[in-house]
């Protein structure tokens, strides 16, 4: 359900004839999912800030995260943060606008440096991103001298001009053998959250230190939880998010990003499935795919739904909020992020449930 308040409802727009026309086509997208006297509310906002994308030559990057009235009525690009950021900067538009948290929107800003990028709430941040700064990796690099540092993109642009190399939640296992080989180190540094930290030791001989930070959607699901689905759901096929706990994804039938367990449902159609990780892309994944069965654990991300249609329009045609980094960490971060990008990287998930591995040690530093 969308963050609309009080002050929202108040001043909400019109929904006339011009507005229905405009947004026909996008409810029939959405309407199993957004009741129509829900869509009242929103189509008004839709249609204006795509008739105000065309007049500012601007671009709205959707995370899966986002609500259905934003994925698909708004977005030009969706995907998760990493793919978002490369889609904008192959676009022409002027401004982009991260429907998505504010590490993105920085992510966004060293990779279009020349493009206005706006982020609709300010408030819109990241628990796991939060954890840690630029000058606790200077820290850990002096207790680990010549250990490699590679570091996921949901982190904050200065920890990422601190990295060595980047990586994704899907490719993290590569991109950290890749470094240990690079580097002739049997260990290497991934921060900063401790679960995909976890999920890598167990699939690689190369020895992980990490810093213990936690998404905080993805750590309150448990091994638990996941056998209570399976008792209420017979056959139901479990996809988790390699930020959760290693038993969760000991429980799972496989484990990927975002956008590797949208192409998992793509791909393999399953009758009945489930996606342990935010709420909203249960919905926007259903709609892609009408013949599966969804079943709905519910943790959502307060930051991602900071990130509404009426802020959307607000920034637009305000221009705030822009992010701005200093030109000097845009260059430094700018490198680890382009090093994972030119990496011939090939598996297509970071783990598969043929078999449970035993989760190896690791080193956490708080």
């Amino acid at each position: 359900m969308p963050a609309f308040g009080d002050e929202t409802l108040k001043t909400a727009l019109p929904y006339t004839d011009a507005v229905r026309a405009k947004t026909d086509h996008i409810y029939a997208r959405v309407a199993d999912v957004i009741p129509e006297i829900e869509w009242r509310l929103h189509a008004p906002y839709i249609a204006a800030i795509n008739d105000l994308k065309k007049e500012k030559n601007a671009v709205i990057l959707a995370h899966n995260y986002m609500t259905p009235e934003i994925f698909y009525g708004v977005g030009d690009f969706a995907g998760d943060s990493l793919q978002l950021a490369k889609e904008a900067a192959k676009s022409d538009a002027d401004i982009i606008v991260q429907a998505g948290v504010h590490f993105m929107a920085e992510t966004s800003k060293i990779l279009c440096p020349e493009k206005t990028v706006l982020i609709p709430d300010l408030r819109a941040g990241c628990s796991l991103a939060s954890s840690i700064t630029g000058a606790d990796v200077r820290l850990m690099k002096q207790k680990y001298p010549g250990v490699p540092v590679v570091t996921y993109v949901n982190t904050t642009a200065d920890v990422k001009a601190e990295t060595d190399i980047c990586c994704t939640s899907s490719n993290a296992v590569e991109v950290v053998e890749h470094a240990a080989k690079e580097f002739g180190t049997d260990t290497v540094i991934l921060i900063p959250d401790q679960f995909l930290a976890k999920n890598v030791a167990a699939m690689t001989d190369i020895k992980i230190v990490t810093w213990a930070g936690a998404c905080e959607v993805h750590e309150r699901f448990t091994a638990d939880d996941i056998r209570e689905i399976r008792e209420g759901n017979p056959g139901v096929v479990v996809l988790a998010h390699p930020e959760c706990p290693p038993d969760v994804l000991a429980e799972a039938d496989f484990a990927g990003s975002t956008s590797g367990m949208s192409n998992y449902v793509k791909e393999k159609q399953p009758d009945n499935v489930v996606l342990i990780t935010e709420c909203s892309m249960s919905d926007n994944v259903a709609l892609e795919n009408p013949k599966v069965n969804f079943v709905r654990p519910c943790n959502l991300c307060p930051h991602m739904k900071r990130i509404t249609l009426p802020g959307i329009l607000r920034a637009l045609q305000t221009m705030e909020h822009e992010v701005e980094i200093d030109p000097e960490i845009i260059e430094r971060a700018r490198k680890p992020i382009e090093r994972m990008i030119a990496l011939p990287l090939t598996r297509q998930s970071m783990y598969n449930h043929a078999h449970a591995p035993e989760v190896a040690a690791i080193e956490a530093r708080a």
